[in-house]
């Protein structure tokens, strides 16, 4: 039975499609589609429809690639009640696709089994995913004492260690948002990761929570400075940690000597995941982790530090659906163009992730 794309203009209602349904994420929500206004992308909004039945949510970005010619990217979509109804998904997206759209990119999960993802779904055409690719996402609907158990022995050594010190993890809103940047844009400028606008970020924190998601910041402070932080962006069951890092304290210690590390990261992971789970969220996203492993790298150590905390990995390949006889020359267009981007900012050709 065909599907049926029914576009809405009513926030709350889309969202509380999106919070509900099995197959979600965070990133198909309104106020996501709301922080990429500011990059210069347009969001519309779609129910999912059979048979007068609504069964889904999507969420498209339309990115201007050279004049004329967009990009449909739904990130980490589309919002389903089962992956089954992908591939009768393409005819519904025809339909609404302009002129000058050239392809349709999306985002569905699969966990555990890299091996088995497919190579076509109907028709659509594995390719390359905008979103970090890899995740690992930890079950919290366990008790706090198998949490803590399933750490590392490491991670929960500078968990302790951390309690120690004094170290105080706190959540909030705007009014941590500057801490948060400091630190985030340090992280960023030592790693060569590169950021979007301030207001990109300011305006998901504000918008994300408007509609029936939610979005917070979680800081680590050790004796009143912020030395770890992250930005979260949750709907329905999970939290996402899409953005944070860490600074070293710097200030002098006692005598002058170098202060000691008090595990600010390690805290701030493990208080974040209290939190999540204090505020009703049955998974935890750790967002990306690398898809090769290379010790010299900084993915490597943001890797081995997310793996530290249990949980399992989860694969969001992304597929295509070609609308245009020239997307095979626009996705290649978009591989050189990331490539560049990499040697700019990084002097890499390898993705971050």
């Amino acid at each position: 039975m065909s599907l049926e794309l029914l576009q809405t203009q009513d926030p709350h209602a889309y969202d509380d499609v999106v919070r509900q349904l099995p197959i979600t994420s965070a990133l198909q929500g309104w106020g996501y589609g709301e922080a990429r206004r500011e990059l210069g992308q347009v969001p519309t909004r779609y129910l999912i429809r059979r048979a007068g039945r609504t069964v889904g949510a999507l969420q498209l970005i339309r990115k201007r690639l050279v004049p004329g010619l967009n990009l449909l990217y739904a990130p980490r979509g589309p919002v389903l009640e089962d992956l089954s109804l992908l591939p009768d998904l393409a005819a519904a997206l025809r339909t609404v696709a302009r002129p000058t759209d050239t392809l349709v990119r999306i985002e569905p999960p699969f966990a555990r089994t890299p091996e088995l993802i497919p190579e076509h779904l109907g028709p659509w055409r594995r390719s390359e995913a905008e979103q970090p690719e890899h995740t690992i996402t930890v079950n919290l609907t366990k008790p706090e004492p198998e949490l803590l158990a399933n750490l590392h022995s490491m991670a929960r050594r500078n968990v302790k260690a951390a309690n120690k010190f004094g170290v105080e993890v706190v959540t909030g809103g705007e009014e941590l948002f500057e801490e948060f940047w400091t630190i985030f844009t340090a992280t960023n400028e030592r790693a060569k990761l590169g950021a979007f606008p301030k207001t990109y970020y300011q305006t998901m924190l504000s918008q994300g929570a408007a509609y029936g998601g939610d979005a917070y910041l979680v800081l680590a402070r050790h004796q009143g400075r912020a030395l770890a932080g992250g930005f979260f962006l949750a709907m329905g069951a999970v939290t996402n940690y899409l953005y944070g890092g860490s600074v070293k304290d710097d200030r002098p210690g006692e005598d002058g000597a170098e202060r000691k590390d008090v595990k600010a990261p390690t805290a701030f992971y493990w208080g974040a995941m209290l939190d999540a789970k204090a505020r009703g969220y049955r998974a935890f996203d750790f967002w990306g982790i690398p898809r090769k492993l290379d010790a010299e790298k900084h993915s490597f150590g943001v890797y081995r530090m997310k793996e530290n905390f249990g949980g399992e990995k989860v694969w969001f390949p992304g597929y295509d659906l070609p609308l245009s006889p020239v997307s095979p020359l626009i996705v290649r267009g978009l591989r050189w163009r990331k490539t560049q981007n990499n040697l700019r900012k990084r002097g890499s050709a390898e993705d971050v992730l």
